[in-house]
């Protein structure tokens, strides 16, 4: 009988996981939206000097898994199963998990499920929720989130030449091309979806469970992630030994843009 992709030894390969370096301890480097593991390679060679790495795509990236699983990631769950499932795969005993984006929470859901699988967490420009709600900014209102869903049923390469540059936002070629790229590599269809699932979800019941210590870093102004969530998050993250890091630098993709002042700001996280 064929293994699942789904299987804790299957879905390594199935989300194209790959590891480098032997370092006794092992870093795992998750993607957020519109992105794949590739966003990391500015910083997978000095880390993996260190750290045995690991690196997966998120399951959109690949058609054959998302489309196979039903309703599975109409949540963040889904994604942190596959979490679980990876490192159970790899026999990982305790991991340091960075989580950029939407992998912020996904790592948070994972830790609460199996702690015994993590010994930290960075959490690099994520949120619990994007929508605005009583006593709490998000960033985004309703109108704004429907406008950006509209946008991407009715014109995904144009909502990609839009958002891109917003996402970025520096004068980066390089990285803009990078991240372009990889929005254009994903099935309209199943970025609507993926990106209905992130901007609708609402996660804040997480964060006083999360059982182990967690380092949030940002950038200095992200138009994704206002500084107040951080901060939130912060005060929420249950355990008490949560920390904010914030990076000279504007935009959502410091790994892209700003890599060596994440290399440092990782030094002295982990």
């Amino acid at each position: 009988m064929s293994e699942s992709p789904c299987s804790s030894g299957g879905i390594f390969q199935a989300l194209n996981g790959n590891v480098y370096g032997n370092g006794t301890w092992t870093l795992v480097l998750s993607h957020g939206f519109g992105a794949d593991q590739t966003v990391w390679h500015h910083v997978v060679p000095f880390l993996a000097c260190f750290f045995k790495v690991v690196v997966y795509d998120l399951a959109f990236v690949h058609p054959g898994v998302y489309g196979a699983a039903a309703g599975k990631y109409s949540d963040l769950g889904g994604y942190a199963e596959d979490l679980v499932r990876l490192l159970d795969g790899l026999k990982v005993k305790r991991s340091i998990y960075v989580g950029h984006s939407m992998s912020a929470m996904i790592g948070c859901l994972a830790a609460i499920r199996r702690p015994d699988l993590f010994e930290q967490l960075v959490l690099l420009s994520g949120s619990p929720r994007y929508l605005n709600a009583k006593g709490y900014t998000g960033g985004f209102d309703e109108p704004a989130i429907n406008s950006i869903l509209q946008s991407m049923r009715a014109n995904y390469s144009g909502w990609i030449h839009d958002f891109a540059p917003t996402a970025i936002a520096l004068n980066n070629t390089g990285a803009l091309m990078e991240f372009e790229h990889s929005l254009g590599r994903i099935e309209p269809e199943i970025a609507v979806s993926v990106a209905k699932t992130v901007f609708l979800s609402d996660l804040r019941w997480a964060l006083p469970k999360v059982p182990v210590p967690c380092s949030i870093i940002r950038s200095r102004k992200d138009i994704i992630v206002p500084a107040s969530v951080s901060h939130y998050m912060k005060k929420k993250i249950g355990n008490g030994t949560s920390k904010v890091k914030i990076l000279r630098t504007q935009g959502h993709f410091p790994m892209l843009t700003a890599y060596p002042l994440l290399l440092d700001a990782l030094k002295g996280a982990i």
